[in-house]
């Protein structure tokens, strides 16, 4: 079905293919797989992030599994106990799941739908686990300052999945630097869009080399000289001029010069970006934040949204709402991914997660576009047909 508002839709501009197209033809030795631009691409981004390394890879859902997989290679941790939110996608907890960690889920919180400040120090006290993964849900950072507390009192490592959140910032300070590691997401409908793609960016020099490694086949060939020198060094291997020297069990998590390209010219956009994405939300959020429970932060947050998300009283008004929505051709779908813990993957080797706030997170959550073409009267018309549906349904419901 082709929809008059989609829930997202493509930030790869026309000029961006045109100057691929370009590129492609004009350049006298094609081969693009990852390259010298897929190296610019990264210091890019980690520049206009703030972070000190950033490794690329094929998707978001890859950063997160080489962010477990380095910590478990790192040899760093104290223990394979991981405290996962119940508000996350699959990707965020399936890691921990085909490693070997032990995971500990957590109820989602009230004002932020991220961890539950109060039961993550019910289990931090009770578990004593190694690592905690955060989901930056929805774009609407946490109450990192919280946080990162808890962090310094329990020593342990952060794992930041902000893939739907590039660009947002908790008091000046962006999301997606908080964490040990944190990974981003450049799939279509993103905060913008390499295709398919995804990063993971750190400040420490050890996890990055690591993650290089990991990310195309444990080989030494992407590190920098020095770094390559030291572990042939340490494995007293002689350095005959080859880098097909494996030093961890890898994958092949490349991205590709291709994608790169279309990366870069969007990173000189960013800014426009965010803020479209940023004026959206909060446009949503006045519109819809008396008649629905929303996510909720101060204004020192900057919110950058790949959805808009609402929550119904209940699972029927929210099912009554959605219908009235396709009716009018707005995209929308139930925000199923609140609750991981109610997902067969997780029920049939934990048993399923039930608490008051993911429960409601996944029966009554409807999601909203959001994207930088929207107009302003396209967000009005759409908060109309939710409120008119909402209202409706409690007159038929008297």
């Amino acid at each position: 079905m082709i929809y008059r508002y989609p829930l997202a839709d493509d930030t790869v501009t026309k000029d961006d293919r045109e100057a691929l197209a370009q590129w492609i033809l004009e350049d006298p030795s094609p081969r693009f797989t990852m390259g010298p631009l897929v190296r610019q691409y990264e210091e890019k981004w980690s520049n206009w992030l703030g972070r000190r390394y950033s490794v690329s890879c094929n998707s978001g859902s890859s950063a997160n599994l080489l962010m477990y997989y380095a910590l478990l290679r790192s040899s760093r941790l104290k223990n394979k106990k991981v405290i996962v939110p119940s508000a996350a996608w699959v990707t965020t907890i399936a890691p921990a799941i085909q490693l070997g960690f032990e995971p500990i889920m957590c109820d989602a919180d009230y004002d932020t739908w991220a961890l539950n400040r109060r039961h993550l120090r019910q289990l931090l006290e009770e578990h004593h686990p190694g690592t905690v993964t955060l989901v930056q849900v929805l774009g609407v950072p946490h109450n990192m300052g919280d946080l990162m507390e808890l962090k310094n009192k329990y020593g342990f490592f952060l794992l930041e999945d902000s893939c739907a959140a590039m660009g947002s910032s908790y008091h000046g300070k962006k999301v997606g630097t908080f964490g040990d590691m944190a990974s981003m997401s450049t799939y279509y409908g993103h905060q913008f869009s390499t295709i398919e793609g995804g990063f993971v960016s750190t400040d420490d020099k050890d996890l990055s080399d690591m993650l290089v490694m990991l990310r195309s086949h444990g080989w030494v060939a992407h590190l920098d000289p020095e770094t390559r020198a030291g572990m042939l060094k340490k494995y007293e291997i002689e350095d005959i001029g080859t880098n097909f020297v494996f030093c961890e069990p890898g994958f092949n998590f490349r991205l590709t010069d291709l994608q790169a390209f279309i990366g870069m010219r969007q990173l000189n956009r960013m800014n426009w970006l965010v803020e479209r994405r940023s004026e959206n939300h909060r446009l949503y959020k006045q519109l819809l934040g008396s008649r629905f429970i929303t996510q909720a932060y101060d204004d020192k947050t900057t919110v950058c949204s790949i959805h808009f998300c609402a929550l119904a009283a209940n699972y029927e008004e929210r099912n009554y709402i959605i219908k009235m929505l396709e009716n009018e051709s707005i995209e929308t779908r139930p925000f199923t991914s609140g609750n991981q813990g109610l997902q067969p993957y997780w029920f049939r080797e934990y048993g399923k997660f039930s608490s008051s706030m993911a429960n409601k997170l996944y029966h009554c959550g409807f999601f909203l576009p959001n994207h930088p073409y929207l107009k302003k009267e396209d967000i009005e018309f759409i908060c109309s047909v939710a409120t008119k549906a909402v209202q409706d349904f409690r007159k038929r419901g008297k």
